[in-house]
């Protein structure tokens, strides 16, 4: 049964693992070449603080490859769950050939196991390897760009692509089975990963962990007038999932340093008979009577103090770089956990459902 679905399975995996030779060999000359101008440029001129023409160059290089690699990546597991996945039973059921194979002394449970675990180990196989190279000819752009936790980035690096391999696999599998027509089960296998992908990444992720928060200091001069003093707190590969501005009583009254007021955010102040006041916030009484709030030197350091005396900081909910892998392994213990209740699904019907 093993060497019988080689055989039927060995072309698809063929093509896929010719591609991965292909991407293999063009990475493996292009990519010590972006790194080596990366440890001989780029990392002095973030010490002498001029990289503006480095940087030109450097994320200039090999342009198709940065902008083909990520896509390759990000399509594999829902190709894999199309191709390899939604037909593997259900050109079975269509042509009734699985009853030729029951009838061969072989149970029920052998023969999906066989054909299920074949197409599974290759599917994240595949993955795996892709992914690997990926990971590693892009070290030194990630080096540079910095946030790992970009949706694009998460999600073409690391371990989760094996993840999301198996999920797609295994649901194409079970629509196959429940459908019983292979273009049918392919289309549902598609939205399904696209639904699952899009739900994880800006549903589920941002509360795998339980985020962090930091409380720092409003400063004027930044955007619209004023921003928080968070360069200093946060690692700049921190994922940032809230920048609220807050009040003495912890109350939401803003974002990135600004306050809203009518739909119109920024740091307002209106002068009149009882002084100088915050709009939204509160009075300035150390600010006197006809000041203009951000006229000179002087007067901006009145606001500033304004600002602080009424208790207006800036709030960050945030996820450290440091919990990169963890996220990583819990989000490929989901997919994985999904795909073995999928391929669970799988036995149970064949066993009691189908004839």
């Amino acid at each position: 049964m093993i060497r019988f679905t080689l055989r039927q399975f060995r072309a698809s995996a063929a093509t896929a693992y010719a591609a991965m030779a292909v991407i293999a060999i063009v990475l493996a000359v292009t990519g010590p070449r972006l790194a080596h101008y990366y440890d001989a440029h780029v990392v002095g001129c973030q010490a002498a603080g001029n990289c503006n023409a480095v940087t030109e160059t450097f994320l200039g290089f090999y342009h198709a490859v940065q902008a083909s690699l990520g896509p390759v990546l990000l399509v594999l597991p829902a190709l894999i769950g199309i191709f390899w996945g939604a037909p593997l039973l259900a050109h079975e059921l269509e042509t009734g050939t699985f009853r030729l194979a029951w009838t061969q002394s072989l149970t029920r449970n052998r023969w999906l196991a066989v054909k299920m675990g074949v197409g599974g180990l290759a599917a994240m196989a595949a993955a795996g390897l892709l992914s690997l190279m990926v990971t590693w000819w892009f070290s030194p752009l990630d080096r540079w760009n910095g946030n790992r936790f970009t949706p694009a980035m998460f999600g073409e690096r690391g371990i989760v692509p094996i993840g999301y391999a198996a999920f797609a696999f295994a649901f194409g599998v079970v629509g196959g089975l429940l459908i019983r027509r292979t273009v049918p089960a392919m289309a549902a296998t598609l939205v399904a990963y696209l639904a699952a992908r899009l739900g994880m990444t800006y549903l589920v992720r941002p509360h795998l962990m339980t985020p962090l928060r930091v409380t720092t200091a409003v400063l004027l001069g930044g955007k619209n007038g004023a921003a928080p003093a968070s360069a200093s707190t946060l690692n700049p590969q921190d994922w940032v999932l809230a920048s609220n501005t807050i009040n003495a009583a912890g109350h939401v009254i803003g974002q990135d340093g600004t306050i809203t007021v009518n739909g119109t955010q920024g740091i307002m102040f209106a002068t009149g008979p009882g002084g100088v006041s915050l709009a939204g916030v509160g009075r300035c009484p150390n600010i006197p009577a006809g000041t203009v709030p951000g006229r000179d030197p002087h007067s901006s350091s009145l606001l500033q103090a304004c600002i602080t005396r009424l208790g207006i900081r800036q709030e960050l909910v945030y996820q450290p770089i440091s919990r990169y892998w963890a996220f990583q392994g819990l989000e490929l213990a989901i997919f994985l956990a999904a795909a073995l209740a999928l391929a669970g699904i799988c036995f149970w019907w064949v066993r009691r459902r189908l004839t």
